[in-house]
């Protein structure tokens, strides 16, 4: 599978004066290509390509394979959403594929610039190290809070597909982030506190408006989303592992358009809408392709309401958030786990073998055929 990484560079302050002159210049033409594509109504790079290509080699004095580069990145730009011309940033990204840059070793890189190519030191981690000897295609060089980075697209070896001999369920909310069928939870009590912190700070620091505070401001940006990127890279990493060292399958919810149903409080709606469990979903694919666990995707719907042990359903079954408690058969248990057991329970069942018993306004007809219907497929990046 290909996977991107991140690797820092460490210009000289005259290489930096060169990348960002390319850097502006690149995206400069990038905004000249929209202006043209927006007013042709065309996403089509080869029949762009006849329109500007000339004039913003001269414009720009940019090179030919750059030229190229700026005018397919405005077309794959434009193609999102028609309706708008879009726009770039003059720190934007400058795409470089084989033509534009070439590796010298592991720990130098030689890049094309306005003023001709300039060989720039890279940052190598233990991390990267074992994987830069498989970069493939092209590559993006950003600039972040004062610094460049390459996000370069590397060939990962996929493990063996495991036989799995069980399921592990992933139940997924706010209060607890992610909880599996065999009781762990990952809670997001901390992670509240966190973004609570976070919040109050910027507010003050919006509502002092000092210069002070604006460079605070600026310090903060991006650190939320930074920490939630790491949380849920931990959160991945557990799930898979545990998977593997079971020989299990991870089934997860399917959320896809969950919000769209949603109501919430106007106090719950930043907390509803802010975790990103779509990230933790990418997060989880990924490494498990590379481990060789198999991923499925359970349709959510009443896991939170069937009863485990009898299948029975109804609202009455969680009597508090936290507490699940079967008004049938009388089982009880942490109402998060109960859910993600529910959740692996659905992999592979056959209706011939179970049909859920519905209870008065709990009785829903999207369970058709007395048995809730089986949604789910393997992920096989």
């Amino acid at each position: 599978m290909m996977q991107t990484l991140k690797v820092k560079l460490e210009p000289t302050p005259e290489q930096v004066q060169a990348i960002r002159e390319t850097m502006h210049q690149f995206n400069a033409a990038c905004n000249f290509v929209a202006d043209r594509a927006f007013e042709l109504r065309t996403a089509n790079k080869i029949e762009l390509q006849k329109v500007v290509y000339y004039p913003i080699r001269e414009q720009f004095n940019l090179s030919a394979q750059m030229a190229v580069r700026a005018i397919s990145k405005t077309c794959e730009a434009y193609k999102r959403d028609k309706s708008i011309k879009p726009t770039f940033d003059p720190d934007g990204s400058v795409v470089y594929d084989q033509r534009l840059m070439s590796w010298k070793g592991l720990d130098l890189v030689s890049l094309l610039t306005l003023e001709g190519r300039i060989k720039v030191p890279v940052v190598i981690c233990e991390y990267h190290e074992p994987r830069l000897n498989r970069i493939r295609g092209q590559a993006d060089l950003i600039f972040e809070r004062g610094e460049f980075y390459l996000c370069v697209v590397v060939e990962v070896p996929e493990s063996p597909k495991i036989e799995p001999i069980g399921v592990i369920g992933v139940d997924l909310g706010i209060k607890n982030i992610a909880v599996d069928s065999t009781g762990e939870e990952f809670s997001g009590d901390g992670i509240e506190n966190v973004r609570s912190k976070i919040d109050n700070l910027k507010a003050d620091l919006q509502s002092c408006g000092t210069d002070s505070a604006k460079r605070h401001l600026k310090k903060l940006s991006g650190r939320e989303a930074r920490f939630r990127r790491d949380v849920n890279h931990c959160i991945s990493k557990k799930m898979v592992a545990k998977a593997k060292d079971t020989s299990s399958v991870i089934a997860l919810e399917d959320l896809q358009g969950i919000r769209e149903g949603m109501t919430v409080s106007k106090a719950q709606r930043r907390k509803q809408h802010s975790w990103g469990f779509y990230q933790l979903r990418q997060f989880v694919e990924y490494k498990a392709a590379i481990a060789g666990v198999p991923v499925v995707y359970i349709d959510p719907a009443y896991t939170s309401q069937e009863c485990s042990v009898c299948h029975h359903i109804s609202r009455s079954n969680r009597p508090t958030r936290d507490q699940f408690a079967c008004v049938c058969c009388g089982f009880s248990g942490p109402a998060d786990t109960v859910a993600a057991r529910n959740i692996a329970a659905r992999v592979g069942c056959q209706p011939a073998h179970r049909g859920p018993i519905f209870c008065g306004a709990a009785s829903p007809q999207y369970w058709r055929a007395s048995c809730p219907p089986i949604h789910w497929r393997v992920v096989d990046l």
